[in-house]
């Protein structure tokens, strides 16, 4: 194996590691509500999840194509340039599931290939335009519109059913949201697992494998299926308590009409080739849910939080893209690769560990709220109890 073909498989190793990253990170988007309202049990709502998400990775290639074609001039792009930005992109995406704050997989990957992008050949190999208009302007929108949508969507449906009585009211929404948590699920897939088949696309690009606007490989649209679904398994409860039980206490109504919401708006960015965060689109609709029912309890100081990351994550991931990329590039050559790899995995193994003391699982990413991402520790009388 030559140099240059033992970097190409870091990164596509590196990529495939990011989009399993992206999709435990993002299982929250689709199943935080289902989770906490019963509809679904913890472990066969990320089953269903992770299904629905290999399914609809291969059902468009449209985001694919503008994170490889769209963002980046392909001349300044390397191998060298790709690992170190998504080693930014990762990192940011761990540090942000450890703390439980629903950051933006896809701003992480964007801002991580641009900062290693800029560091190695300047502001000028950025097509800024491509930037603003497929990434910020979405992604300042999307919370607003699938806001808005689910307000409506909630007082609709609270509305309509107004005289039917509570029990089968809320199992009907119960049955409603499986559907329409599936829908977010499969909107996903076909929204974030193509960022990662436009990264190793525009790797393959700049090894020479693939012609400049190549469309993603077969092998490739397969591996970044296979990888956010096993990611979307594993189950991000970090973020699915944070969104479910942290940002609005919902009930079954609210669920299914965020579901829907989101899933409406995710699936019409893709169609128009949007990197949309998913993440964006997710809470803002279950915002919307709580502001849209009447008494419901509103935690606007943990959403200030995660807006206030939100507005981090394309510049600090940047700052990663960019020191792993100057750290590999004055190392030189395969070694330094090497090296960032290395870090990169040496870091993903202590934020690991560190998230298991104590950890957030299946059963307790249901436990009452107390303001802190990490449940209160179940006394020994309730164990007995229970």
């Amino acid at each position: 194996m030559t140099g240059n073909d033992a970097v190409l498989a870091l990164m596509v190793i590196t990529a495939l590691g990011f989009d399993f990253t992206n999709g435990f990170h993002d299982t929250g988007n689709a199943m935080a509500t289902s989770i906490v309202t019963g509809a679904l049990r913890p472990r066969v709502a990320v089953a269903v999840s992770a299904v629905l998400n290999l399914l609809g990775a291969f059902l468009s290639t449209a985001v694919a194509a503008t994170i490889a074609n769209g963002l980046v001039a392909g001349g300044a792009v390397t191998l060298t340039v790709v690992c170190a930005g998504l080693t930014g992109s990762i990192l940011w995406n761990l540090a942000t599931w450890y703390l439980g704050i629903p950051s933006s997989s896809s701003h992480a990957l964007i801002g991580g290939v641009i900062g290693a992008t800029v560091a190695a050949a300047g502001f000028s190999a950025v097509k800024w335009q491509g930037l603003v208009s497929k990434v910020i302007v979405p992604a300042a929108l999307s919370p607003f519109v699938a806001g808005g949508v689910a307000v409506v969507g909630t007082l609709l449906v609270r509305r309509i059913t107004r005289d039917v009585s509570e029990r089968p009211r809320e199992h009907g929404f119960r049955l409603g949201q499986i559907g329409s948590a599936s829908m977010v699920s499969l909107a996903h897939g076909t929204n974030d697992a193509q960022k990662t088949m436009g990264v190793i696309t525009l790797a393959l690009i700049a090894n020479g494998t693939l012609s400049p606007g190549a469309k993603a490989p077969d092998w490739v649209i397969l591996s970044c299926a296979l990888a956010i679904a096993l990611g979307t398994y594993a189950g991000g409860w970090r973020v699915i308590r944070a969104l479910g039980k942290g940002l609005v206490e919902i009930a079954p109504a609210q669920g299914m009409a965020a579901e829907s919401a989101s899933a409406a708006v995710i699936l019409c960015s893709t169609d128009f080739g949007y990197s949309l965060s998913t993440t964006h689109v997710a809470t803002g609709s279950i915002l919307g849910s709580g502001v849209g029912w009447k008494g419901a309890e509103v935690r606007w100081q943990l959403a200030r939080r995660m807006v206030t990351a939100w507005l981090f994550t394309l510049p600090a991931a940047a700052l990663v893209g960019a020191a792993a990329y100057w750290t590999a590039n004055g190392i030189g050559g395969t070694a330094g690769v090497v090296v960032v790899f290395v870090v990169l995995v040496v870091a993903s193994i202590g934020f690991f560990v560190a998230s298991r003391y104590p950890a957030v699982t299946p059963e307790n990413v249901n436990a009452a709220w107390t303001g802190s991402v990490v449940p209160e520790p179940v006394k020994a009388k309730d164990e007995v109890g229970s």
